[in-house]
Parts: C-alpha cells; sequence; structure tokens
C-alpha cells in the first residue's frame, strides 16, 4: 500500500501545501502525538507548568496547527523567538502568555504591547530600552528577565542580575518571569549542569517571589531540582529523543516519505551525481527520489569515503544514499532487492516506520533540531488530529 492510499484518504490537506499528486515528498505530522508529548512532560513536572517553544514554525511543523492544539490541550505558556513568530502565535492562541525568547530589537518596543507579547530581556541595554518605552506608555503586560548562567551567548551577567535584584522589590517592576537556558542538558553526567543549577539558585533567592525557568526538553529529565515554576520543552514536543541514548520517551509525530522518479541500472564502476563523487562497485540499480537539500534533506547526508551514507527505507528495507545529495534529488542503492521492488511513483520513507528523526539526524552527521527546522515547503503536507 502506497503513502497515497494509506493516509491521504483519512486525512484532509492543510493549506497551502502542494497538491499530492505533483509533490516530490509527503511529510505527515500527528498533532495528537504532539498534544501526546506535551501532557506526558507536564504530567512528569507536575505541579511545575509545562510551556511549549514553538519558535522556527513550530521547529518546523507548523505554528498555527501546532499552537492551536497545544493552546485546546491546556497550555497556557508559549516561546516564540520573535515578534513575527508570537504575531502568528497571538492569532490562534489568543488567551495565552506568549514569551519572545530574541529579546526587544532596537526601536521594536511598541510591537510588543500591540501583539500582547513579553519580551525576554537579555541584556542591560536592552532593559532600559524597554523601562523608557514602558515608563512613556499605559503597557503592563511584562518581561523576563534572562541571566546568563554559563551559556555565553545571550543574557544578562550574574553581576548584572545581582545589581537588580533589588528592583523586584518596587511596585509595578515589570517582570514576571525569571529564566537561564542549560548549556549541556543533553549530558546528564556533564558538570556544567550542576554549576547552572547551583548558581540560578542562588539568583532565584535574590529574586524570591517570582517565577522562574531553567529546564529545557532535556533539563526535565534531569530532576525536580531543574524544574523551578515552568519548563519550556520544546525539540521532545516533536518526537525528538531529550534523552540521547536512552530509550525515547517521546512519540514519534513526523513521517516523511521521498517519491521514487526513476529507477537506473549501472554497470560496475559507473558514477553517479556530482562530482563522480561515488561509483559502482558492481552492477547497480539505483532510486532516484524526488527529494533533495532544498527540502531539507541536508547536503552532509551524501556518501563519502571514508564516511557511512545516510540511509532511507525502501520496501521496508534500510538504502544507502549514494553519490551526493543535490537540490532536488538523492539517490539510494536498491541492488539489493528483489528486482521490480522499487518503482517509479513509489515512496521511500526518509522518516517513519522505525527510522526516527534522530536516526536520519545521525546520518547526516547533524542534529534533530537542524532536520526538522529544515522540512521543507515543497512537500504536501498532512495534519493528522487537525
Amino acid at each position: 500500500m502506497t503513502v497515497h492510499d494509506r493516509d491521504l484518504r483519512s486525512v484532509s490537506a492543510p493549506v497551502l501545501t502542494p497538491d499530492a499528486a505533483e509533490a516530490g515528498g509527503i511529510l505527515s505530522i500527528d498533532l495528537d502525538a504532539i498534544e501526546a508529548n506535551w501532557k506526558t512532560l507536564a504530567g512528569t513536572t507536575v505541579p511545575v507548568e509545562c510551556a511549549a517553544v514553538v519558535k522556527a514554525d513550530a521547529y518546523g511543523c507548523g505554528l498555527e496547527p501546532v499552537a492551536r492544539k497545544l493552546a485546546h490541550a491546556g497550555c497556557r505558556t508559549f516561546f516564540v523567538a520573535d515578534v513575527g513568530e508570537g504575531r502568528r502565535l497571538r492569532a490562534v492562541a489568543p488567551d495565552t502568555t506568549v514569551y519572545v525568547l530574541n529579546g526587544i530589537m532596537p526601536g521594536s518596543a511598541q510591537a510588543f504591547a500591540e501583539n500582547s507579547l513579553r519580551p525576554v530581556i537579555n541584556s542591560a541595554s536592552e532593559l532600559a530600552e524597554w523601562d523608557a518605552f514602558v515608563a512613556g506608555s499605559s503597557w503592563r503586560g511584562g518581561a523576563a528577565l534572562h541571566v546568563d548562567t554559563g551559556m555565553n551567548r545571550t543574557g544578562i551577567t550574574v553581576e548584572e542580575a545581582a545589581a537588580l535584584a533589588p528592583r523586584i522589590h518596587s511596585e509595578n517592576h515589570g517582570l514576571t518571569l525569571l529564566m537561564s537556558h542549560l548549556a549541556c542538558a543533553e549530558v546528564p553526567d556533564h558538570p556544567m549542569n550542576d554549576q547552572q543549577v547551583r548558581l540560578f539558585r542562588e539568583i532565584r533567592i535574590m529574586y524570591r517571589g517570582l517565577s522562574s525557568s531553567l529546564a529545557n526538553s532535556s533539563g526535565i529529565f534531569l530532576g525536580s531540582t531543574v524544574h523551578c515554576d515552568l519548563v519550556r520543552p520544546g525539540v521532545a514536543l516533536y518526537g525528538a529523543n531529550p534523552t540521547p541514548g536512552s530509550t525515547n520517551p517521546m512519540r514519534p509525530v513526523i513521517e516523511l516519505n521521498g517519491r521514487i522518479i526513476q529507477v537506473r541500472t549501472l554497470n560496475k564502476g559507473e558514477t553517479a551525481g556530482y562530482g563522480a563523487a561515488w561509483s559502482a562497485g558492481r552492477a547497480s540499480r539505483i532510486a532516484i527520489i524526488a527529494v533533495g537539500y532544498a527540502d531539507g534533506f541536508l547536503r552532509s547526508a551524501s556518501a563519502a569515503k571514508g564516511k557511512a551514507a545516510a540511509e532511507v527505507l525502501v520496501a521496508g528495507k534500510l538504502c544507502p544514499v549514494v553519490g551526493r545529495v543535490s537540490m532536488d534529488l538523492i539517490a539510494v542503492d536498491v541492488t539489493d532487492l528483489p528486482a521490480g521492488t522499487a518503482r517509479r511513483g513509489d515512496f521511500a520513507t526518509l522518516i517513519g516506520e522505525g527510522m526516527s528523526v534522530d536516526n536520519l539526524a545521525a546520518g547526516m552527521g547533524t542534529i534533530a533540531y537542524e532536520v526538522l527546522t529544515n522540512l521543507g515547503r515543497r512537500y504536501h503536507r498532512i495534519y493528522k488530529g487537525a
């Protein structure tokens, strides 16, 4: 049974998606699984509130359908990267709290008030601009204060946090959340975790009475000492494993299938793809799939000397990518499949049927975050549970 037979009859296609018969790939996103993953994480952290990070178009899964589903399930707090994402989220989840992680771009404070968004303040200069805006307007929507406890990316310093702490005792101080970000949460025994937890605990004491947040997806599994008042899972919601090296506690969310558009026969020694980087070590059959790096199948998945190739499933069997991934196409070796098994119009499974997003990411030499956020717009998208 093909993907078309199995899925498209029972699930209506979302708006603004290529026609299924014309698309090179079909991407199925299980919104029920996203909801189940959020509820699993929320149940793990009771009574701590569980938010949801939906930045980068909900990690490539579609901000609007994901946020709508999670808001309906009971999620009350969301995190996005910028004002544009916040504006989109506000349209589908009007009664939720929305924090903007990248903070205030110079001169953009008014947009937060117009869309009822809360900035995450990442520097003293941002705080000064925000305070000036609040003082000159009637906006009292609040903001988060981000303290850098070791990531060395964004956030005010610990010294700045200590100097600002007396502010919490003033009327209308304007802060609604104190937060920091773990650098190594996916490695449970990394010494950085304990250092950051201890340092953030000291800062929380200075800001006693203000809600706080430290744990991301992997941080949730470091234990209750990391949970604080609010956890903010991201990638785990979308089915990636927040506990690398252990069984994935999350339900799979993504199924991605690429259409075979041609099967070619190669003689021993013939090459395939750009740069003639791969040559057949035997008489071979290769299937050409209409997915490439323009669709998020990264060029790093290309076969190369000394590097194991990424693999995809064809007729339930793992088949290696051969040659270089090009913009619109990949080639896979189907020589070991029975003749006639892989045919024009059939689908190869790139994610699904036991091939997880983490598996594909490993074959590309990257992480699930990058695979998810690069999911292409040329796929025909199916939203299950919409």
